[in-house]
């Protein structure tokens, strides 16, 4: 999500060779990262949590670039990964929500992975105005269009029951464990990609650490932000374990602290109270799409990060990254 020189060298000069370092820092991009061994080992992730999610990433990845080619979008941003990463959301939260083994499925990753480049650019103009980043909101109206809309259509839809709920205050146990400590922490890092599993947690942040410390310093922190809020709000201690809680928190601190603002102590600061605000919006949020059997996806990282990108020329301390 956000730009870097990094040039293209050695054997991967040849076309084909740029395009998969293309789609490589797409889905590392989902962190911020344009680095395509970390994307690499994004999808080394994916592909541990199930060959059919590994799948569905680097196709929809490669849709999603392809399309932007296509349509002549600026040769940097494509370069960078700014033009797969939303789209590498799309596809694997297709797979995850909607059920990777139909065809419907696919079709519709392809169809979303595509389109949510369109809906990118009209993001990127519009926020342009005030100097924001897209973040992952052109994927967060894409997913939530599809999800809501999918009971509507026998094919689509191949569940027995719909999703569609009422909001009930939470419920169980709320004391954390230490198994459950230590499962948070890395759920929180792989439901930003939909994997609730601990140890695909760990391969992404073992892949956020190999492009820069600072940014697996950064999701360390926002992960043990996100567990102690809600903790002290007495979310219950499955969600906590599972990461639905704490994963907005991830990168909203990574966000707010070294790539949008400039990383020092007040930013760090300014960092954490946002990681802390997501943790909290998520249940409002999913209380919000529960009736019409929405997600919440990432929507509490990106309503966040931008109030927080707003707010930030008010406060001196707080210096904006440029270039």
């Amino acid at each position: 999500m956000r730009e870097s020189g990094t040039a293209i060298n050695g054997p991967f000069q040849t076309r084909y060779g740029r395009f998969v370092i293309e789609v490589l820092r797409g889905q590392a991009q989902v962190d911020f990262l344009p680095s395509a061994l970390t994307g690499g080992v994004f999808s080394v992730a994916l592909f541990a949590a199930g060959w059919e999610f590994g799948l569905y990433g680097l196709i929809g990845t490669a849709v999603g670039t392809g399309t932007a080619r296509l349509l002549g979008v600026d040769q940097d941003r494509i370069t960078t990964g700014l033009e797969g990463f939303n789209a590498c959301l799309v596809a694997v939260g297709c797979a995850v929500f909607l059920g990777a083994a139909h065809l419907s499925t696919a079709l519709l990753a392809l169809a979303g992975s595509a389109a949510v480049t369109v809906l990118t650019a009209a993001a990127a103009r519009i926020l342009a105005t005030w100097e924001l980043p897209t973040f992952t909101l052109p994927f967060c109206v894409t997913a939530s269009a599809m999800t809501i809309a999918a009971p509507g259509f026998q094919r689509v839809w191949h569940q027995d029951a719909g999703p569609a709920a009422l909001s009930r205050p939470a419920a169980g146990p709320t004391a954390l464990t230490f198994t459950d400590l230590w499962h948070a922490f890395f759920a929180n890092i792989g439901q930003i990609f939909f994997m609730p599993q601990w140890h695909v947690g760990l391969i992404f942040l073992l892949g956020i650490f190999l492009a820069c410390r600072r940014a697996g310093v950064l999701a360390c922190v926002g992960s043990a932000v996100g567990i102690l809020t809600a903790w002290a709000l007495g979310a219950p201690a499955e969600q906590v374990a599972e990461g639905t809680m704490g994963y907005n928190a991830v990168l909203v601190a990574m966000a707010l602290c070294g790539v949008f603002l400039a990383a020092d102590g007040w930013s760090l600061a300014y960092a954490v109270v946002g990681a802390a605000a997501a943790t909290a919006l998520s249940p409002a949020l999913a209380a919000v799409f529960a009736p019409s059997g929405g997600h919440t996806f990432t929507w509490p990282f990106v309503l966040v990060s931008l109030v927080f990108l707003v707010a930030a020329p008010a406060f001196p301390r707080l210096r904006r990254v440029t270039g």
